[in-house]
């Protein structure tokens, strides 16, 4: 799919290869999106870019200034777990919170969603919202754009084919503002959205004194619903505002039909979800829809993929250099695998076949591994990733309890699902030794089972947590 691949050490360094590279290169930081573009030729790149070894662009900071500011290299999963980002950017959390699966989370990233631009990118509403301003540098120099100047269609913004993404940011929520995010979607999880929303609220006293609402994936960009926000200026969360404000705001969505949702079932999506969002605002019962303590398939990290302790060399891959990477605690080469991804390099390089391929798009969750301790889907990594790094795959575990669960409990079906199952059981319980049932849940939203196996493999799971606590 690409034929060079660079992991630079510093943005500078990223800078100039843009520069020297122009169109044909693309930086991937998770590449949730942009493998699956590839893939499907929505976007091309002989040349990728690794910018997530890159030192200190994992930031979440709150300035003196009241700015709230992301790095370029924060997931969405870092979002979720940030006291920052609950405390000041809950409707920045709760759209994090509801993307994809863990393992998409610990992956992509919040710029790489922006850098995507389709309105249908559930982070892009609540950014709009919170009033964001994006920081683009090159070598020619540096500018911040807001959002609404940054998109200009589907799937196409103002960055420049030089131009990196290095720092989004937006005032940090005050007392007196409150806010949140709703979606709708076509199933609990895993699900692209047929319509959100997100809203903040400044009150003067018990009276709205400012209001914004961004609306996705009913435009060809993030709208906002104007009509709506003089609505409920001036006004109290009463029954009868909330109707009208949800009212208006349906009527400015401008939505297609596609497989996903007929234009007139997304306007109806934008009614509903927009006075969901306000009557839970009201209601103060926002942050009910995500967990307090959520689940995150982290194992024993902190979340963050590790950088290099000693700046080394520009790595360059291509196809005659050999990829040299630790695999179930052992040293491991693999070569001619630069242009493939993680999977197929672990299955066709080095022979190791447990980790199957189902869907190749970061939907079913067979392909789990843990990269650096976190689980990733690793059909959508690409390979050249792995230098360096540390790859657990279902060969690595040897007579896991879990693996014994599944067995003792008949969770194994047809088997294919099994290896990502178990994989991210195990990472679960490194991260928590005795899970609920609610947490089980969590940990497997990305893991899907066509041979309707799910209760006897919740079963499994429950059973060693109550070994671990008998145990205990």
């Amino acid at each position: 799919m690409w034929q060079h691949y660079y992991t630079p050490n510093t943005v500078q360094e990223t800078l100039a290869l843009l520069d020297d590279h122009g169109p044909e290169a693309r930086l991937i930081a998770g590449g949730t999106d942009l493998l699956i573009e590839m893939e499907r030729g929505q976007r091309q790149a002989q040349v990728l870019i690794d910018v997530s070894r890159i030192k200190g662009l994992d930031y979440i900071q709150l300035n003196d200034d009241g700015l709230l500011h992301i790095g370029p290299t924060v997931t969405h999963n870092q979002v979720v777990g940030s006291e920052i980002c609950w405390e000041y950017a809950f409707p920045l959390v709760s759209a994090c919170w509801q993307v994809g699966a863990p393992q998409i989370r610990n992956r992509g990233t919040i710029a790489g969603n922006l850098v995507t631009a389709s309105p249908a990118n559930d982070t892009l509403s609540p950014l709009m919202a919170l009033d964001a301003r994006v920081t683009l540098a090159s070598l020619r120099d540096q500018r911040t754009l807001p959002l609404a100047d940054f998109f200009l269609d589907v799937r196409k913004t103002a960055l420049a084919e030089d131009e990196m993404l290095v720092d989004i940011h937006f005032p940090a929520l005050k007392n007196n503002q409150i806010g949140t995010f709703e979606k709708l979607g076509l199933r609990r999880a895993q699900a692209i959205s047929v319509v959100h929303v997100a809203v903040v609220l400044t009150f003067d006293g018990p009276v709205i004194s400012q209001a914004r609402i961004a609306l996705g994936s009913v435009a060809p960009t993030i709208i906002q619903a104007e009509a709506a926000e003089a609505a409920l200026v001036g006004q109290s969360l009463s029954d009868e505002v909330i109707e009208q404000a949800a009212g208006l705001a349906a009527q400015v969505a401008q939505p297609i039909d596609d497989v996903r949702g007929s234009a007139a079932y997304r306007r109806y999506g934008v009614r509903v979800h927009t006075r969901r969002a306000l009557i839970a605002l009201r209601d103060g019962t926002a942050e009910a829809q995500v967990p307090p303590d959520p689940v995150m398939l982290w194992s024993d990290t902190d979340g963050a993929f590790p950088t290099p302790t000693v700046e080394e060399p520009l790595h360059t891959t291509d196809g005659a250099e050999a990829i040299v990477t630790i695999v179930n605690g052992r040293p491991a080469i693999a070569r001619q695998a630069n242009d493939k991804t993680l999977l197929r390099m672990l299955r066709e390089n080095l022979g190791l076949t447990g980790s199957k391929e189902g869907c190749a798009e970061g939907e079913c969750g067979a392909c789990t591994v843990l990269l650096d301790g976190i689980a990733v889907m690793s059909c959508l990594i690409p390979a050249p990733r792995a230098h360096h790094a540390s790859i657990i795959t279902i060969e690595g575990l040897e007579d896991h309890a879990v693996q014994q669960a599944f067995i003792e409990h008949g969770a194994v079906q047809c088997g294919y699902c099994t290896p990502g199952f178990v994989m991210s059981g195990v990472s679960l319980l490194e991260e928590r030794a005795m899970p609920t049932l609610d947490e089980i849940k969590q940990a497997f939203t990305g893991n899907l089972c066509r041979c309707t196996g799910y209760y006897k493999i919740l079963e499994a799971m429950e059973s060693v947590h109550n070994y671990e606590s008998a145990k205990g």
